[in-house]
């Protein structure tokens, strides 16, 4: 039996849903593979979504037209907007998930799409002819599609680890891809093995509250999905605790460190430098007397507890003692023990930064697979790849997102151009824009992309010009008017105008509008405003910046397939240029090694060229 699609995705993690439903919007028919059905947009690793640097890629998502915020909105227990007391540039949100109703919410999204097919079972190998991907074969079947997308996560060739038990298995006992990562080896790519890992997850009614510190969310309208009016009141959000490592469960770690998977040379895979396992916080951190451990709740009805920050591969006997060690969880009851997962991902540097392969034609890969770590990363992946395969479809302008206009093109581009050494992460550091790349403006930024590729609707696309014409007109009614129309201000401020005023950092929005025909507007569009006064001086210059940075480093390189061509270009440079494939001088100028000589060389033999 054979079957033709549109496009095959490979895997039902984040990255997988959100590639599927870009080609499904698109009207392109999907097959969705998945090994296991509870797999599908599943949090293995922690019930959370967004972050630093992660919350802002899931409102871009969002404002590209993908699914990752709606469903987060739609499944919250708890939100909270992190690094308020410091610049607008490194705000994020982040949401505790309900995670089986996350899953569940996307399982009936699925369903209900008449454009994907979810298809039970395992992807062997890959089907190539004349470097193109034609299709993909099962066990017992042959899947022919236009293009394919593999997502497979943490699963291909998935080794879990505790003390020194190992079992052939995926996330949480889930079934592994056993096959597949062959097939990608015989057609060329260089594969590399990978490491992460998760806590113990614990019974919420065994632990002991009063000797923790309450970790409440934000009492303010805050939502993901740019055009909702989703609100979770600070009364029904569900709290989180906070609890400390200590000297006895350092020491219990140090003793036995040589039971942990990774210390005993068991796990041959590289770990997260950023998300490290407990034992490696002990090891790498030696100087710190304790650690921070989150313990977050699970699903709205049941009692099971996550330890956000305890991470671990040792044995089940001593995450007994380790975690009994702690203040808060010396009664506490273990459901299930922390493991480490090894896996197979492929080296990213085989990509273009469609996310195509360099190697296969119409071939892309997106998520872990690709050498990144979480969710945020994954699905911000995910709706490229998926964008990406339904304009090669049409015949259609690969999208490609630029470093200064998106954190995921940061992360694209970081992952592309230098590779990986370990499960990339993203980090607000990584962005040489971040004042541009913020929380609120994630919708000024890639609306009018979503919009014009056709996964924004027409409906969201006027409500966010609406908004756009309500921010310009009452910044306009700030800079047009005094403080005389507000007289009990004019006794305390002399600043010439409204606008002035609220640039003080003391003034908030509010104090200002509710004086005034625009005291209903939504938080949303206060918070846009209220940035872009009290920071316009800062955006401004970035705003310069960002202009020379387009005149220059944007210049599109692509037409050198071979650069020996180029004279006095040195022989290290011409390898790692011919190697890499750089699309633009930007993207040049990041690979390791290459200097401003031969960027120089590169420009100017690109201009006599022309």
């Amino acid at each position: 039996m054979i079957d033709e699609f549109d496009g095959i995705v490979i895997g039902s993690g984040h990255a997988g849903i959100e590639a599927a439903f870009a080609l499904a919007h698109k009207k392109h028919t999907v097959a969705l593979f998945t090994l296991n059905k509870e797999g599908i947009a599943q949090t293995p690793c922690n019930p959370s979504i967004g972050g630093p640097a992660k919350g802002i890629v899931t409102r871009e998502i969002d404002a590209l037209g993908g699914m990752q915020a709606i469903a987060t909105d739609a499944n919250a227990l708890q939100i909270k907007l992190l690094n308020s007391s410091k610049g607008p540039g490194v705000w994020a949100y982040r949401a505790q998930i309900d995670k089986e109703k996350y899953h569940q919410w996307f399982v009936n999204k699925i369903k209900s799409n008449k454009y994907i097919k979810l298809i039970l079972n395992e992807v062997n190998s890959l089907i190539v002819k004349n470097k193109k991907i034609i299709g993909i074969k099962t066990k017992d079947q042959i899947f022919y599609a236009k293009t394919v997308i593999i997502t497979t996560g943490t699963y291909m060739n998935a080794i879990t680890h505790v003390g020194d038990i190992k079992e052939k298995s995926g996330p949480l006992n889930f079934p592994r891809s056993s096959y597949l990562s062959q097939s990608i080896i015989e057609n060329g790519f260089k594969v590399i093995r990978l490491k992460t890992g998760t806590p113990a997850r614990i019974d919420l009614r065994t632990i002991s509250i009063n000797n923790m510190e309450i970790e409440n969310g934000t009492d303010a309208k805050l939502h993901f999905h740019f055009y909702s009016d989703f609100y979770l009141p600070i009364s029904k959000q569900i709290p989180c605790y906070l609890t400390y490592t200590n000297a006895k469960t350092h020491k219990i770690i140090k003793d036995n460190i040589h039971t942990s998977a990774m210390y005993s040379g068991q796990i041959k895979g590289v770990g997260p430098r950023y998300c490290p396992s407990i034992e490696d916080k002990i090891v790498r951190f030696a100087d710190k007397p304790r650690h921070q451990i989150f313990v977050e709740p699970v699903c709205k009805d049941s009692y099971l507890g996550y330890l956000q920050g305890l991470s671990t591969s040792l044995s089940k006997e001593i995450q007994d003692k380790m975690i009994h060690s702690i203040k808060g969880l010396e009664n506490v009851k273990i459901i299930k023990y922390g493991y480490a997962i090894e896996y197979d991902a492929i080296d990213p540097i085989q990509l273009w930064p469609t996310l195509e392969s360099k190697i296969i034609k119409n071939l892309y890969f997106a998520g872990q697979v690709n050498g990144t770590s979480g969710y945020e990363e994954a699905a911000g992946q995910g709706i490229i790849a998926g964008i990406n395969a339904a304009l090669n479809i049409e015949n259609k302008k690969q999208l490609i997102l630029n470093r200064n206009e998106s954190y995921i093109g940061v992360m694209i581009d970081d992952i592309v151009t230098k590779g990986i050494q370990d499960p990339y992460r993203l980090l607000t550091s990584r962005a040489e824009h971040r004042l541009y790349l913020r929380n609120d403006n994630a919708d000024n930024r890639l609306t009018n992309i979503g919009y014009k590729i056709g996964l924004v609707k027409k409906k969201q696309y006027s409500q966010f010009l609406k908004n756009q014409e309500i921010i310009k007109e009452i910044i306009n009614f700030l800079k047009n008017n005094s403080l005389s129309i507000i007289p009990e201000f004019t006794k305390k401020y002399h600043s010439h105008s409204l606008y002035q005023l609220l640039k003080q950092p003391q003034i908030k929005i509010d104090d200002i509008l509710q004086h005034t025909k625009y005291k209903n507007i939504n938080d949303e569009i206060k918070m846009k405003i209220s940035i872009l006064v009290k920071f316009s001086g800062y955006i401004k210059h970035e705003d310069q910046n960002l202009q020379k940075f387009d005149k220059y480093l944007n210049l599109d390189i692509s037409m050198i397939k071979d650069y020996k061509q180029i004279k006095n270009l040195p022989l290290e440079a011409r390898e790692k240029l011919n190697k890499i494939q750089p699309l633009t001088l930007a993207q040049a100028s990041r690979i390791q090694g290459i200097s401003i000589n031969d960027l120089m060389l590169i420009k100017y033999y690109i201009e006599t060229k022309k």
